[in-house]
């Protein structure tokens, strides 16, 4: 530094906004740690088959698998028996001696690692509940828990019927590994060709509300038909083969209940014989409707396809009548599907069915069938929402990625909460019967179904079409899709709290029990904040706060498009989003998918400096000034109050040169120094310093510390003595090469004053402490809006639908006792 740097950095003297001491922590030698390091160190090297820019590569490959299924679904007994004819298409540049297949109803098989590996009471555990022992408390285990054993017990689960032969009917070698198999094959398959082979199985179908599978049967045993009815929901019901990939080549690490499924592309011919009053729903398109539908039921799906709202195929009441009887004969349904990844479908006599066309336009498809299937119990809520929910998913999605590629998009009602398949989704949500014949649904119901339906037609695109693998990545899926599903959600209805703001996250990211996002799914400690929610609001924040939505939503589009019906990686992603955009997101990816650190920002200090002149007449009265706005001592004001009289103030005839003139009295010295001072100056800098002088700009210093690790943008509210206010938007880079603490320089005209300074003041961060945002400090009213907002919640819950019926009661005279 020169001396006229010097001269110039020393002109600044500092006062305080408020009295807080401003605490500077410096860096330790050696413990630098650099936050915007590139993520090219961690990323899989680009090659042919995925390159830098996060595009498949010139190379790039992926298998295709088609299946032509005959399947029987025996109703009495709850079983699904089948004949299954697969044609792998070894695509790869790879020489193939075996396959490996996926068989998730062996899951479910007590020596199965899953059942094996079940943690009694452990963290993240689905299905029903358990609680270890702690301490002098006993163990606990539900009554929902002592069900599924039962049933476990009382049932043979997995596939009791499994043979595996070539196309000409010989047995092929076939060794079981778990919920897994491998196929040895006669022949090795050379890249560019195919081999078919046939399966037959068979499986007694679980209970979903006993065993919680994501599909399997529910009882209605009240229905009039003797007996009662189910609802079947079949998914992960045939065995598929696993994927092969260039990142990973066989993909077979056995589901444990958690990771959903990485599945190749491929065509499905599928023919499902089932009771003759059923109504299927089903990836695909239907091959045989003038066989299985009435002309009544053509002609109203032909009227749906330009309907307002949807209209019935099968009504109300026609369903209510079907309930009743039951059939022994039987009927054939035929689908077909093209280029989908998995097949799922659902059937019962119970179904109400409606449906609307929606006119997407476009050149892919340009009219797509939307559908719901729901029994008595879905009501007016299903009636209302679900198909509706359907098409604004479907009309959302496609602005952020592209035409929903599909003819059906379909929403069935069942046991399960909520599960995505290509085509067709299953959705809990029910309304409640009341003994006066009516059906009423709570506001979370009714919230509960729009959400979920978005949620799950909404992964038609992430990972259907988009085919990430949920297995290894579930936020790629998970994540993507919670984000987009509160795009949509936000649009249906923006006061319904959609969990995916940034505020949503903070509980968890300052919680004990996190994992980087990028953790394998099984795992994953708490599944649903880190896989959707977590994700979801770091969207969320990289398109509000760091990029902007043009930049973002160019982006976005950009990597579905590259990725529609193929297979990214998280590489293909983060690198996508910044070549398409132009902006360095290293710092961000590794922040929010590769550690657990969380958004903590303090703002400690702030310095008011003003610019010294130099000028003694000025600088001195200056300090002068500063030295009399400081508290008088308490003794003198005390003695001044009890009118104590100085020394001085009896003695007034005796005085000196001193009593006259204070410590800043300036003199012909420094006023000449002064101007020697100037004269040194080069031209252009007392030009620049006169400038200053005059101007007298307040100049601000700011003092922040990152607590939580994480770097952020610094996103500042300024409050000025005269009422108004200012937002600046600080780049995280800011923390580039100190990560820890940092300062920063705001410049005021003359006059105006700032008196408060917050940081982040619309939770736009996921800052996880609001109550070291505000200099000067003050009290956070949060506790009480988590207060508010929790009780809030309870309130969704009460069925004022049917509540509001209710008469109006005169209370019972009170009697008294002699």
């Amino acid at each position: 530094m020169n001396l006229r740097s010097l001269f110039i950095a020393a002109s600044f003297t500092a006062l305080f906004v408020s009295p807080a001491q401003a605490t500077v922590v410096k860096q330790s030698k050696g413990d630098f740690e650099d936050k915007f390091r590139q993520l090219e160190e961690i990323l899989p090297t680009p090659n042919d088959y995925r390159n830098a820019a996060g595009e498949p590569g010139k190379e790039y490959w992926q298998q295709q698998v088609d299946y032509k299924i005959k399947v029987q679904l025996d109703e009495a007994n709850r079983r699904l028996s089948a004949k299954q004819t697969v044609t792998y298409h070894n695509n790869s540049p790879y020489r193939l001696k075996y396959l490996w297949l996926q068989l998730e109803q062996n899951r479910f098989k007590a020596d199965s690692m899953s059942e094996l590996t079940g943690d009694f009471g452990g963290i993240g555990r689905r299905g029903p509940a358990t609680s270890k022992p702690s301490g002098s408390k006993p163990a606990k285990i539900s009554f929902a828990e002592l069900r599924k054993q039962q049933f476990y017990a009382d049932n043979t689960l997995g596939y009791d019927v499994f043979n595996v032969t070539d196309k000409r009917g010989k047995a092929l070698k076939v060794t079981l590994v778990g919920s897994q198999a491998r196929i040895d094959l006669n022949e090795a398959l050379d890249a560019g060709d195919d081999i078919t082979f046939n399966i037959d199985f068979a499986f007694n179908i679980l209970e979903e509300n006993a065993v919680s599978a994501r599909a399997g049967y529910e009882h209605f045993p009240d229905d009039a038909r003797e007996g009662g009815n189910d609802i079947f929901l079949l998914a992960q019901w045939f065995p598929r083969l696993a994927a092969f990939s260039d990142y990973e080549a066989w993909h077979n690490k056995e589901f444990l209940g958690r990771g959903e499924f990485t599945l190749e592309f491929g065509n499905y011919d599928v023919e499902m014989t089932v009771p003759a009053d059923h109504i299927v729903a089903s990836t695909g398109v239907l091959q045989n409707e003038s066989k299985v539908l009435t002309k009544q039921q053509r002609q109203r799906l032909e009227q749906a396809k330009t309907a307002k709202r949807p209209v019935f195929i099968v009504s109300e009441e026609e369903a209510l009548e079907n309930e009743k009887a039951g059939t022994n004969k039987s009927k054939t349904w035929h689908f077909k599907a093209e280029n989908v990844r998995d097949f799922a479908w659902s059937s019962s006599r119970k179904f109400i069915w409606d449906a609307k066309g929606y006119a997407q336009g476009g050149d892919e498809q340009e009219h797509v069938m939307a559908m719901s299937y729901f029994p008595k119990e879905g009501g007016d809520l299903w009636k209302k929402y679900s198909t509706e929910s359907v098409i604004h998913t479907m009309d959302v999605y496609s602005r952020y990625t592209f035409d929903y590629p599909y003819p059906v998009a379909i929403s069935v009602n069942g046991p399960v909460g909520g599960m995505e398949y290509p085509m067709i989704s299953f959705n809990g949500p029910r309304t409640k019967w009341h003994e006066d014949g009516t059906r009423t649904y709570t506001l979370a119901e009714k919230r509960f179904l729009i959400g979920v339906v978005i949620h799950e037609v909404g992964h038609n695109y992430f990972p259907m079409i988009v085919n990430s693998d949920e297995r290894q990545w579930t936020w790629m899926d998970e994540g993507l899709n919670s984000f987009l599903d509160g795009v949509a959600g936000r649009e249906w209805d923006h006061t319904i709290p959609w969990g995916v703001e940034p505020r949503d996250i903070i509980g968890y990211m300052k919680s004990d029990v996190q994992v980087p996002v990028m953790t394998q799914s099984d795992s994953v400690l708490n599944l649903g904040p880190n896989a959707y929610t977590k994700p979801a609001a770091a969207l969320n924040i990289l398109r509000e706060v760091i990029m902007g939505r043009e930049l973002f939503d160019f982006a976005f589009q950009e990597y579905a498009v590259r990725w529609k019906n193929k297979r990214p990686t998280p590489s293909d992603f983060f690198r996508t989003m910044e070549e398409a955009s132009g902006i360095d997101l290293d710092w961000f990816w590794y922040g929010w998918f590769y550690t657990t650190d969380h958004v903590d920002i303090s703002v400690d200090s702030v310095y008011k400096l003003r610019l010294d002149t130099k000028n003694p007449d000025i600088d001195y009265d200056r300090r002068r000034q500063e030295f009399n706005e400081k508290p008088s001592s308490l003794h003198v004001d005390r003695n001044t109050a009890a009118k104590v009289k100085t020394w001085l103030e009896l003695n007034e005839d005796i005085s000196d040169f001193h009593d006259d003139n204070d410590r800043w009295t300036v003199t012909n010295k420094e006023r000449n120094k002064y101007k020697e001072t100037l004269n040194k100056l080069e031209p252009w800098e007392r030009k620049a310093f006169e400038r200053a002088v005059k101007e007298d700009k307040n100049y601000y210093v700011i003092n922040f510390s990152n607590l939580g690790g994480l770097v952020m943008p610094i996103l500042l509210d300024l409050t000025y003595e005269d009422g108004s206010t200012e937002s600046m938007h600080i780049p995280a880079e800011i923390w580039r090469r100190a990560p820890k603490n940092v300062s920063k320089l705001i410049v005021t005209e003359k006059g105006k004053n700032l008196v408060s300074v917050t940081v982040d003041p619309h939770w736009e961060t996921a800052d996880v402490n609001p109550d070291n945002n505000h200099f000067p400090r003050r009290i956070i009213e949060s506790r009480i809006e988590a207060f508010k907002k929790e009780k809030s919640k309870k309130m969704e819950y009460r069925d004022i639908m049917h509540d509001s019926k209710i008469e109006l009661k005169e209370p019972k005279a009170k009697v008294y006792k002699k």
